[in-house]
């Protein structure tokens, strides 16, 4: 019986194993599952990742897209200023800019939408295309503060030179200024369905001006950490040296203004403030009488000639006749040669020929029909050229009264200029080239563009004194000297393809456009005046610039050297002209 017991007791390790079965298998199980987890996971890992790569790639190229946007939009705003548009008053963000400081408003040049030149004085330094025009008066009421702001309003503009703020450096010379409007009501009725016009008389400045001799405010100091000694074309940029750190014969300073000296180059130059010409309204031009004696400037509805030995002004010569409405901005004057008579040009479109002496109108040319820009006398005395927002350069003869040339390009004129001796006529225009005729028969022997030339509309031309050669000054911040070559084979123009004159120096160093150039009497320094509000003497030979003059509280305008050598003069949005002696360093 025990036996039988015995035998219906099943083996020991049976459960165990059936269990450890179930286990394993449920282990198996759980470890497929596993993998089918970790595959799923991987696959979406790499799958987020593609995701991820995408969008990654995606803002990419949306931030490309957008500053190609934005470069588009700046372009197309330039371009849409240049030919007339309003200025931009809005950013890209739709928020209007940041005002900055508080300053004078500089000229602009134009006339409202139909204006090619956009108001280059009234936008931030690089934006639109330059106008020369003064507000209306309503606007210019808009513009000054109340009586009880005065104040506060100009203690910006004065307490620092050229409304640098404390502690800011030069660099640029200037702060950006808010737009404005460039519209100008001219003499009246006569003024309206402008064509394309050219460049521009400045409009006023808000600021009050300086009706006195007493020092203007002192000098705010540059602060730029630019270092002294650095390449060719950074030492040019003078505007970027600390005044601080130059040593004493490297600067030089008065009252309201100073000169820095080029220290890469051996100084030459001295240079001395002698008169400052007080104006009521901003000095569109200066230009010195063939003798050296007197300076006539250029403002609203009068020219003025002043006495160049003691400051004094010796007439005023405005025409009584004009509508007394809006402004009448006197853009361009000229001596002849005798100094008996003074040229005006203006934008009512006439060019008036003063009799000094008398203070009587002797000529009056009509046959313009925008703005005459500039004006220049031929030595001779016969004739006189000018310039125009008509696209048109033409010769006059003061004896007959009658029109003798008449030059017509694409673009507005916006500065002329006759050789010595009288065989050539020169003029620059907005389509960035500069042009030479023969005055005897109108052909063209010349064209100024091309791959070395300008980049932007030509706002001053002026030949050296043997006629063999000019210089440019642009908008592109750039003054070029040309020799020029006469491919002339007969009569008649000369085709495009022999055209040989050539770019031989360009000086780079303003900060912002360049308005005015010109050559001393001797040809030794061209002189220049900028936006950036500063003077530049440049040596011809070499491209260095000698010296950077800051002397004017707004863009100078123009420049002019006296026939005799010694002295120069500058005028400026500041509504004020101002004569200076230049002369060896001693």
């Amino acid at each position: 019986m025990y036996n039988a017991h015995r035998g219906m007791v099943p083996a020991p390790n049976s459960r165990l194993n059936e269990l450890l079965d179930q286990v394993r298998q449920e282990f198996d199980s759980q470890q497929n599952r596993t993998g089918e987890y970790e595959s799923n996971m991987a696959q979406q890992v790499s799958e987020m990742e593609l995701v991820r790569q995408k969008v990654y790639n995606l803002e990419q190229n949306q931030i490309a897209i957008k500053q190609r946007y934005e470069e588009d939009i700046a372009r197309l705003r330039h371009e849409l200023e240049a030919r007339g548009g309003p200025p931009s008053h809005v950013s890209i963000s739709g928020l209007p800019p940041h005002p900055g400081l508080s300053q004078p408003q500089p000229p602009a040049i134009g006339h409202g939408p139909s204006n090619l030149f956009g108001g280059i004085m009234a936008n931030p330094p690089g934006q639109g295309a330059p106008g020369l025009v003064p507000p209306t008066q309503d606007q210019q009421q808009q513009q000054v503060p109340p009586p009880h702001q005065m104040g506060a309003s100009q203690g910006l503009q004065q307490g620092t030179f050229g409304g640098y703020p404390p502690n800011h450096g030069m660099n640029g010379g200037y702060n950006p200024q808010p737009p404005q409007t460039t519209a100008s009501p001219g003499p009246g009725k006569g003024r309206v369905n402008r064509g394309p016009p050219g460049p521009t008389t400045p409009h006023q400045a808000p600021s009050s001006s300086y009706p006195d001799a007493r020092p203007s405010p002192q000098l705010g100091r540059p602060a730029s950490p630019m270092p002294l000694h650095q390449g060719h074309q950074i030492i040019n940029n003078l505007a970027d040296l600390e005044l601080e750190s130059l040593r004493p014969e490297q600067k030089r300073e008065g009252s309201d203004w100073f000169a820095i000296f080029n220290p890469r180059i051996p100084r030459v130059l001295d240079v001395d403030l002698k008169h400052t010409l007080n104006h009521d309204s901003v000095v569109c031009c200066v230009r010195f009488s063939h003798d050296g004696r007197y300076v006539a400037t250029g403002c609203n509805r009068s020219a003025q000639i002043f006495d160049v030995a003691n400051g004094q002004q010796v007439t005023k010569l405005q025409d009584e006749s004009v509508d007394k409405d809006g402004d009448l901005y006197i853009r361009s004057v000229c001596f002849s040669p005798d100094g008996k008579y003074l040229a005006t040009g203006a934008e009512d479109k006439q060019i008036r020929v003063w009799d000094i002496a008398s203070r009587t109108i002797r000529n009056t040319f009509s046959g313009h029909e925008q703005d005459i820009y500039s004006l220049d006398f031929a030595r001779d005395g016969r004739s006189i050229a000018s310039g125009s927002g008509d696209r048109t350069v033409r010769l006059w003869d003061i004896e007959t009264g009658r029109e003798v040339l008449n030059l017509s390009i694409e673009d507005g004129v916006t500065t002329v200029a006759i050789s010595p001796g009288g065989e050539y006529v020169a003029a620059g225009s907005l389509d960035k080239s500069v042009r030479v005729w023969e005055t005897r028969n109108g052909n063209l022997i010349d064209r100024l563009d091309g791959p070395e030339g300008h980049k932007d509309s030509v706002y001053s031309v002026a030949f050296a004194p043997s006629g063999r050669s000019l210089v440019s000054g642009s908008l592109d911040k750039t003054i070029k000297m040309w020799e020029l070559v006469d491919a002339r084979l007969g009569p008649g123009p000369v085709p495009r393809e022999r055209m040989g004159s050539k770019c031989v120096k360009t000086f780079e160093g303003h900060k912002d456009f360049v308005l005015s150039v010109a050559l001393t009497p001797d040809g030794r320094w061209v002189l220049s005046g900028s936006k950036d509000r500063g003077v530049q003497f440049w040596d011809p030979r070499s491209g260095d610039t000698q010296l950077m003059l800051q002397g004017h509280k707004n863009s100078v305008i123009s420049v002019a050297p006296s026939p005799q050598g010694e002295l120069f003069a500058t005028g400026s949005g500041d509504k004020a002209a101002r004569i200076w002696r230049y002369g060896p360093w001693q």
